[in-house]
């Protein structure tokens, strides 16, 4: 079978927490959920053992973690100028008042995401915001968790690579930053790559111009995202990026508009993946 490595998304500390701070715990663990995830997608199955479709998941969220998860308005600075410039890419008259403080600009960004979207989104942010601060911020998260993803695609050798959420941006740095390693083929699933004014220009290596490009060592990018992700945007990354062959459109679940689980159970991602698994 073909070696499909994974790079989880945001919020997923708790499972290093529950393997008793074993990062390989957690990869274990996470790579049994997304082999189910999979498996059901793929045959409608849920009973039983799924077979080994992926042969890890990149584990750096304990490379990430700052403390307790806090609503927005008693968020880190960093955190609450995530916060603040990612509702603006959801509604771009969403901004500050004069004299308004940064913990009041959360505050009322909080409540109007609950209006907008829903309580939902509100959690996700709590996840989103302060692991790409931290993660953007450099410094020695960044390194360890790029590196930590780049040890595992090194050590695994894979085909392909499925990267969700923030792990599509991890991946991306990864593999620039370390010219040995290589995939046929990149997926990444409901990705922040293209986010302008919080993920796009901090990039490394800098998009040139305004574009960013596809790694040297990915033969080929495939970006999916669902028409709701809020952490998608945009949902296209052809405009922001050379090389990236296709941008797919799907729709998982607007009320579960993020999750691995809906990724890899949709037949849009199942069709790029089914050569790799037959």
């Amino acid at each position: 079978m073909t070696t499909i490595v994974g790079v989880h998304g945001i919020g997923k500390y708790h499972y290093y927490e529950d393997a008793g701070g074993s990062a390989g715990g957690a990869a274990e663990t996470m790579r049994l959920k997304w082999n189910g995830y999979l498996h059901k997608g793929l045959t409608g199955q849920t009973a039983g053992k799924a077979p080994d479709y992926f042969a890890e998941v990149a584990y750096y969220a304990h490379h990430l973690h700052t403390g307790p998860v806090k609503p927005p308005r008693q968020m880190d600075p960093p955190a609450k100028l995530v916060f603040a410039d990612w509702a603006g890419q959801l509604d771009g008259r969403v901004r500050g008042v004069a004299g308004e403080s940064l913990t009041g600009l959360a505050h009322r960004l909080a409540e109007w995401l609950v209006t907008r979207f829903g309580p939902e989104a509100v959690r996700f942010a709590r996840d989103f915001c302060p692991e790409v601060a931290t993660y953007l911020g450099g410094g020695d998260p960044r390194t360890r968790a790029r590196d930590a993803v780049a040890d595992t695609i090194r050590r695994r050798r894979p085909e392909v690579v499925v990267a969700h959420s923030l792990g599509s941006v991890v991946a991306y740095e990864a593999f620039w930053a370390h010219p040995d390693l290589s995939a046929d083929l990149l997926i990444t699933l409901g990705s922040p790559l293209g986010m302008r004014n919080v993920v796009f220009e901090r990039l490394v290596p800098v998009p040139v111009k305004g574009r960013g490009a596809r790694p040297p060592g990915v033969r080929r990018w495939i970006n999916i995202a669902d028409k709701d992700d809020i952490a998608a945007i945009p949902d296209a990354l052809r405009p922001c990026f050379e090389g990236v062959e296709r941008d797919v459109s799907c729709n998982i679940d607007w009320l579960d508009f993020h999750t691995v689980r809906n990724y890899l159970g949709c037949a849009t991602a199942n069709a790029f993946l089914k050569p790799y698994v037959a």
